[in-house]
């Protein structure tokens, strides 16, 4: 691509095209630049990239920037775009270039290139009045941008360089289209993504909540969000348990030097929580479970023929995140992951995979999740500092895995760079109705940590050898899958899910009575019901019921208690008509069994 996007009618690029839509929001940033510094020439410019997801600019301004703000700075951009302003590449010596920064008083520009390579050919922008350090690419005109077409999203706060001990500056993101329908489809993107928030929902829902005083990153669930829970955790464990899993329990610290064995103290510290040192011991917040996992096979010895085993575990983690990642509980300081190692002979590994393989693609059956891909994720060759270091060692485990899904006919991609730090890795990255696409469910293959902690097992020559392991997590963590069905969902759980599958609703109090039988001998069946027994009409109780996502609604008044009846009503398929508690008891039984999604 040349150092400039050049844009004639012989040449049109198409924003579906991911290096020009970079370049357009990349111009983008710098057109947000210019206009912060039009409106505060005192506020100082850290750095403004493109991203996945628009474009940023980092500032440093004497003042918090609010939605006015963001409204002037709009409509500053908009100007700068009809102003058509060429954009006009040049460098100077490194120097000269410090110099030009300082005079600009640019503290931020004039450390980054200070940090720039000898050899780096230290490159400017200039759109009229305004020039910024950047590398490029640029659109050749600020007139290439629909200023009508822009939008500033939101402002955070963001550290210099990431670091929390530096200056703290204030992020400005926005989003930009060539085309005004084209952001507000956006836009209505971004509303519903509101209306679908996890955190919004649960809160709303009484599902979980977070507390100030308790921590960030540390949500606690409510009785009906640990209802979801807990069924999650049965459903997996019942699941693993048919498939030959021994379920254990292991502590939620570790020592450091159980760290410093497996690898993590290396390559995953600054994700840890601090050590702690007791009775001279230092001890550490466990960030996974497969340390665990190695000393618990180590306990005792195996032989081929009682191999694979597989361990599993509801395990409490915990990782010391950014608070600018946290996010409700799908990302969050503490979770619990639905993690398992399988220890297993060379020749056992396409067979235990392919059974991994068939335990996620079913159990996304079960919850209705059908829009998902497959992915390789390998390691990075150059990075010596993320990867354990044998390159023998990647070779054999990539192949391995790679033949294996070639071989199970599964459609995958490759993405270079994603692999764990001891292996590479299937990942399962679902598609959500509103957002980009994450990992739910993976399966890794290491060669590394066996060896690392000295495992073995007895072959059939009698010979001593290391088994492979295969790290996988069907449900991911439970917090983050039960995320991810809140915002699919809406909150709206299918039967089998939902924490109150049927709320009983007397039209009069003489119905209470009459009702909370009813919903007892429902509860004694296993399925989990309310009464409503406010002071409210049914108008109003049938409303609020429907606010609380309730699959059935069941209307009780004087005809169905000389009946011997209910009346339920779908919070979808509406009225049902009145029925026998025994053929509503089969209705939900059905419904349930067969995992139905409503």
């Amino acid at each position: 691509m040349s150092e400039e996007v050049k844009i004639n009618e012989e040449n049109q690029y198409s924003f579906e095209n991911p290096e020009y839509r970079k370049t357009y929001w990349h111009t983008c940033s710098h057109v947000l630049a210019q206009a912060v510094k039009r409106l505060w020439p005192e506020v100082k410019l850290a750095i403004g990239p493109s991203i996945e997801t628009g474009f940023y600019y980092d500032l440093l301004a004497p003042f918090a920037f609010t939605p006015e703000h963001l409204e002037q700075i709009e409509a500053e951009m908009r100007k700068i775009c009809k102003e058509k302003l060429k954009l006009e590449r040049f460098e100077l010596p490194r120097e000269e270039a410090i110099r030009f920064m300082e005079e600009k008083d640019e503290p931020f520009k004039v450390e980054l290139i200070n940090d720039l390579p000898a050899d780096a050919h230290i490159s400017f922008y200039k759109q009229g009045e305004f020039t910024d350090l950047c590398a490029g690419p640029h659109l050749d005109s600020t007139g290439r941008i629909k200023g009508n077409a822009i939008k500033l999203t939101a402002c955070n706060a963001a550290y210099w360089r990431g670091d929390s001990k530096r200056e703290t500056l204030q992020r400005i993101y926005g989003v930009a289209f060539p085309k005004k329908d084209e952001l507000d489809e956006y836009l209505a993107k971004l509303e519903e993504a509101k209306l679908r928030d996890h955190r919004k929902l649960g809160r709303e829902l009484g599902l979980f909540m977070t507390d100030e005083l308790v921590g960030r990153g540390l949500p606690m669930f409510l009785p009906k969000g640990y209802t979801v829970w807990r069924i999650l955790e049965n459903y997996i464990r019942d699941k693993e348990l048919k498939l030959g899993y021994q379920h254990v329990l292991t502590p939620c610290v570790g020592t450091v030097e159980l760290y410093k064995t497996s690898g993590h103290w290396d390559h995953y510290k600054q994700n840890m929580f601090p050590a702690m040192e007791v009775d001279d011991e230092v001890y550490v917040l466990r960030p996974m479970n497969c340390p665990h996992h190695m000393r618990i096979y180590a306990n005792q010895p195996h032989s081929y023929r009682n191999l694979p085993v597989r361990i599993g575990e509801i395990a409490h983690d915990f990782r010391y995140e950014a608070s600018g990642a946290l996010k409700g509980i799908e990302r969050g300081r503490h979770f619990c992951q639905n993690d398992a190692h399988l220890f297993v002979t060379p020749e056992q590994i396409k067979d235990e995979f392919s059974k991994v393989c068939d335990l996620i693609f079913e159990t996304y059956k079960d919850f209705g999740i059908t829009d998902y891909r497959c992915v390789l994720s390998l390691r990075d060759p150059a990075d010596k500092e993320k990867y354990h270091d044998d390159d023998e060692m990647w070779n054999t485990a990539e192949n391995a895995l790679r033949e294996v899904l070639n071989e199970l006919g599964i459609h995958y991609t490759e993405e270079i760079g994603e692999a764990a730090f001891y292996g590479p890795k299937l990942d399962v990255n679902v598609r959500p109705a509103v957002g980009a696409e994450y990992t739910l469910s993976t399966c890794q293959l290491d060669f590394c940590l066996p060896a690392k902690f000295h495992l073995t097992y007895i072959d059939s020559n009698g010979e001593e050898k290391t088994p492979v392991v295969l790290h996988r997590a069907i449900l991911g963590s439970l917090d983050r899958f039960m995320a991810y069905l809140i915002e699919e969902t809406m909150g709206a759980f299918p039967t089998w899910l939902a924490p109150v599958q049927a709320k009983f609703l007397p039209v009069t109090d003489r119905a209470n009575e009459y009702c909370e039988k009813v919903a007892a001998q429902l509860e004694e069946q296993g399925f989990r019901t309310e009464v409503d027994y406010r002071n409210e009409k049914i108008g109003r109780k049938i409303r609020d019921a429907q606010t609380e996502k309730v699959p059935y609604m069941v209307i009780v008044g004087d005809r169905d208690m000389e009946n011997g009846t209910v009346s339920p009503r779908h919070r979808t398929d509406g009225d049902l008509g009145a029925m026998s508690v025994d053929e509503f008891s089969a209705l939900l039984k059905r419904v349930v069994d067969n995992k139905e999604q409503k």
